[in-house]
């Protein structure tokens, strides 16, 4: 029997802009805690792929802004749920992916030739088998004790201030001071990369991005229009090696589909996932051109903060 989605928290808690790193983390909490309870019946019914997206990115949120200010809590009490919002994570993030992945080769499939059609059908309904094992593995954590200790906990969290590291730190030059650490973490990575980087290399310096994004949005509240740049300058480095990502997975995935049908294929299935492979590394390669480009513009940003 399926359990209820747990009820939303009170109100979001505000930070006053002079308040502890602790409470500024306190209501990003708050504020991601009532998206993703807001987000669990839409993802339980399945019919809306965004309401899945905006339960995980809330997910990814919380797990970002503990990472963030770990120098300020006490992480015996934040690393452990930390971990289980990671958990929860590994629980959503399959079904997410191949969300977006199905989207993606069922509108290119759309664009072929219709004698084409049945053999893009028969490829990709390996991913829908897999889709369908996914979710149902996910609809089982959501259900489980773990998931509703998680919520309690994040419920617990959000009420009174955070257990800390015993500093009493004070927003902006704390704050200013994360996000200065976040990107130089990036920063030195850019630089070991160089301009033509790996495509895993590019994955690991959008990870970079996204945690530089996340604490710059902990950091927004305060530092006000010194972050709005860096943030959506992070934003659009973030959008396109997401954009490199996904072409690469894609990639991948098509030519996974295709060597799992085994020795004897239809030459249309094969002739379909070259048409499709061939799409994605055109994709792949559009986004490389861009990723520099992106890069100076979030390096800009960032010294100005």
């Amino acid at each position: 029997m399926n359990r209820t989605s747990p009820a939303l928290p009170p109100e979001p808690a505000v930070a006053g802009r002079d308040a502890p790193v602790a409470e500024h983390v306190r209501a990003a909490l708050h504020t991601r805690l009532r998206g993703l309870l807001a987000h669990d019946p839409g993802t339980r019914l399945g019919e809306d792929p965004e309401e899945l997206h905006q339960m995980r990115v809330s997910v990814r949120r919380m797990r970002a802004v503990l990472r963030s200010a770990r120098p300020f809590l006490d992480t015996s009490w934040s690393e452990p749920l930390r971990a289980e919002l990671g958990a929860l994570g590994r629980a959503l993030g399959p079904v997410r992916d191949l969300d977006v992945l199905l989207e993606r080769l069922r509108q290119d499939a759309a664009e072929l030739d219709t004698a084409e059609l049945s053999a893009a059908a028969r490829l990709i309904s390996g991913l829908e088998v897999e889709h369908g094992g996914a979710r149902f593995e996910m609809l089982a954590v959501l259900d489980g004790d773990r998931y509703e200790a998680l919520v309690n906990a994040l419920r617990e969290a959000v009420r009174a201030p955070l257990p800390t590291a015993g500093t009493g730190a004070h927003g902006r030059r704390e704050l200013r001071a994360l996000v200065a650490e976040q990107y130089r973490k990036l920063r030195r990575a850019v630089d070991a990369a160089g301009r033509e980087p790996s495509d895993e290399r590019l994955h690991e310096l959008r990870i970079l991005g996204k945690r530089l994004r996340y604490t710059a949005e902990l950091a927004e509240p305060v530092l006000g229009k010194q972050m709005k740049k860096l943030l959506s300058a992070a934003k659009d480095f973030q959008d396109v090696l997401g954009a490199h990502q996904d072409a690469c997975v894609a990639q991948q995935r098509v030519r996974d589909l295709l060597a799992g049908l085994g020795e004897q294929v239809d030459p249309a299935v094969t002739f379909v996932a070259g048409r499709l492979v061939e799409r994605e590394n055109a994709r792949r390669f559009a986004q490389r051109e861009k990723w520099w480009a992106a890069w100076r513009d979030l390096r800009a940003a960032a010294a100005k903060v």
